[in-house]
């Protein structure tokens, strides 16, 4: 898994690309934890490279997502294929996050 982390004048842009899961999550959420503080900026990930998102994923999204919100700060998942799209209908995160 490879996490890339650019920020930008007013957004963070997060690039994922491999599988995202149980063995990659720790090294992940440890790249991406500098997104829960964001000083009010956007927060864009982008999936176009990400072939595979396990359980630990979606709490480290989670996680992104509600230090985000609570920082006045938008998260968006950008360019994601449809098997990932399906898992975040499944568990009901279709609901919760933006996607462009």
């Amino acid at each position: 898994m490879t996490t890339t982390i650019e920020e930008l004048k007013d957004k963070f842009v997060a690039t994922l690309e491999g599988d995202m899961d149980t063995a990659a999550a720790l090294e992940t959420e440890e790249k991406l934890s500098a997104l829960h503080n964001t000083g009010g900026k956007d927060v864009i990930i982008d999936c176009t490279k990400l072939a595979y998102i396990a359980s630990s994923g979606l709490r480290i999204l989670l996680g992104i997502l509600k230090s985000a919100k609570a920082n006045g700060s938008r998260v968006v998942l950008r360019n994601v294929n449809d098997d990932i799209k399906d898992v975040f209908r499944l568990t009901g995160f279709i609901n919760i996050f933006d996607f462009e």
